[in-house]
């Protein structure tokens, strides 16, 4: 095992510290069935104030696969294929550049992991907010799709973290707000089932990390069954701004992270 492998784990915990870890993957789960995403973000970020980083990775792993799953199919198999159809080339290309950079865990400093997420995020999500709305064609120019998902894998494989990216591509297409969540768990799942088997690999996701793992699931799931009912009830356009708030609080985070670790 290298060194990252043996940072602190969750052995030992106190009772406060492990309600505080529910906490983050109920509003984690929360907020994604409210937007569509931002899991990941609130898990590795919450969750690395108590364990280290490849538990905080591992831990956030299966609840992402599981939340993807339930988010990809509220509206049926049939939604979902279409999903699929259309954004082949973005789920192709962002598998391919999450799979390969996934061995970058072990290497890449977190400081930098975290600036080059969060500087481009905070960017987007402030123009849109100021009213300089970004906006791209439909069906969008394949290079720009090939862009978007190349970096939104790229920074997956060795983060856990594709969200940002792919929101941001969603909301300069204006997609309708179910649509744009039904998206989002088709891509994010799958790339959740790639970054499962990736980190399995890379021993991110292993004997002691995968229990830990388990236990949020069930947490997760049902901060997004609240989630989903808050969705329900607003329109495409707080829908979109409660998106790009989401967004910039993320960005920020992981940029307060990079600058003070």
């Amino acid at each position: 095992m290298t060194e990252f492998l043996h940072l602190p784990g969750p052995v030992g915990l106190s009772a406060l510290a492990w309600g505080a870890i529910f906490a983050v993957a109920l509003i984690a789960g929360l907020v994604k069935g409210m937007v569509g995403f931002a899991m990941p973000m609130i898990m590795i970020s919450g969750l690395g104030s108590f364990v280290g980083p490849d538990w905080a990775l591992a831990g956030l792993i299966l609840p992402t696969l599981a939340t993807n799953g339930w988010q990809a199919l509220r509206q049926g198999p049939g939604a979902a294929w279409q999903v699929v159809k259309r954004f082949r080339v973005f789920l192709g290309v962002a598998f391919v550049m999450l799979m390969l950079s996934a061995q970058l865990v072990r290497v890449l400093p977190q400081q930098v992991i975290l600036l080059m997420i969060g500087g481009p995020i905070v960017l987007f999500a402030l123009t849109q907010l100021t009213g300089r709305a970004l906006t791209l064609a439909q069906p969008p120019k394949r290079g720009v799709e090939l862009a978007v998902a190349s970096f939104a894998g790229f920074i997956g494989g060795f983060s856990g973290v594709w969200g940002p990216p792919t929101v941001a591509y969603l909301t300069a297409l204006d997609t309708p707000k179910t649509e744009q969540v039904r998206v989002q768990g088709v891509i994010y799942g799958l790339g959740a089932v790639a970054l499962l088997g990736a980190h399995f690999g890379s021993g991110v996701l292993r004997a002691e990390t995968l229990p830990f793992s388990v236990v949020m699931v069930p947490v997760a799931l049902a901060g997004m069954a609240l989630g989903f009912r808050l969705q329900d009830r607003i329109d495409q356009a707080t829908f979109r701004r409660a998106t790009l708030v989401v967004l910039l609080v993320a960005g920020l985070n992981l940029l307060r992270r990079a600058l003070l670790s």
